[in-house]
């Protein structure tokens, strides 16, 4: 992926050294309370789906509420951090490609900020936790991740590459993306009215149109700076397949059960980036009216 030398976005919080906000990331989450075990099932569904732990946590306490937190300054990433200096780069591209996307639509693009933490972090859902992977926190319009997930990435998950790390970032965007559209908004008006397995189909839905999104994103970055390099769409690809529900509960010893999928299976994120990257058309993103994902 060729992405030294380009620029780099402005809206990367650094919080590995404690900056940042403070303050009502606990745990209370309202509602009934939450014992261990329903705090253990968020954290794994968390970690090998890539849904923020807050929404799992929300759901199984039946509040849908979020805590407030105080704001503060973060610093900017340091000059000689390279991975952040490259995700500072890819959320400058994504900048870049959204906000041209929406001008052209006739709207106005409002960029996210990417959030660097180690361990755990509080956000405008709650507590954020390294352990869950990166997510995206609609409260306050923040990507969060700590970098140590691409090692998890590449080594647990096998999906090396830089641009099977650049999906990553995207497809978090993609949700951003979404939350502006109104569509996150609509998703979580129908979490009191459909039943569990409804709600899951509804957010694989959700989760394969941020992958298109994310494939749209590489399209117009390709034509208009000549991104990829030879291998990059197999990274991704693999990326996509490696984190596919039905992949994942394969290789946790499990047994395969569609119901309980939220992210849809390999094949299905593989298909739908590959729609996104070969079309570059949020239009031709449209999962909740596909007959056939």
């Amino acid at each position: 992926m060729k992405w030294e030398g380009k620029r780099e976005s402005d809206n990367v919080e650094d919080r590995r050294d404690g900056g940042g906000p403070t303050g009502g990331g606990g745990g209370g989450f309202g509602g009934r309370g939450l014992g261990i075990g329903s705090i253990a099932i968020a954290l794994v569904v968390s970690y090998f789906l890539g849904i923020n732990p807050l929404t799992v946590l929300g759901l199984l306490s039946g509040n849908g509420s979020v805590p407030q937190v105080q704001t503060a300054p973060a610093p900017k990433p340091p000059a000689d951090d390279r991975m952040a200096k490259f995700v500072s780069t890819v959320l400058a591209d994504t900048e870049d490609v959204w906000t041209d996307i929406f001008t052209k639509a006739g709207g106005t693009y409002q960029e996210p900020r990417l959030v660097l933490f180690r361990g755990s972090t509080p956000t405008a859902c709650g507590q954020g936790e390294a352990a869950t992977g990166p997510f995206y926190c609609p409260a306050d319009r923040k990507v969060y991740i700590d970098l140590v997930f691409y090692e998890t990435l590449k080594n647990r998950l096998g999906a090396p590459g830089d641009f099977a790390q650049a999906y990553v970032i995207a497809h978090e965007v993609g949700h951003h993306v979404q939350n502006l559209l109104g569509i996150s908004a609509k998703m979580d008006k129908m979490r009191a009215r459909v039943s569990k397995v409804e709600y899951n189909a509804l957010s694989v839905r959700l989760e394969l149109q941020a992958d298109c999104f994310a494939g749209v994103w590489a399209n117009h970055a390709q034509a208009a700076r000549q991104l990829l390099e030879q291998g990059d769409v197999e990274e991704a690809m693999n990326a996509a397949a490696r984190i596919g529900d039905d992949a994942l509960q394969r290789a946790n010893g499990g047994a395969v059960v569609p119901d309980s999928f939220t992210h849809g299976t390999s094949a299905q994120r593989q298909r739908w980036f590959d729609n996104g990257l070969k079309n570059g058309s949020v239009k031709r993103c449209d999962t909740f009216s596909a007959r056939q994902l």
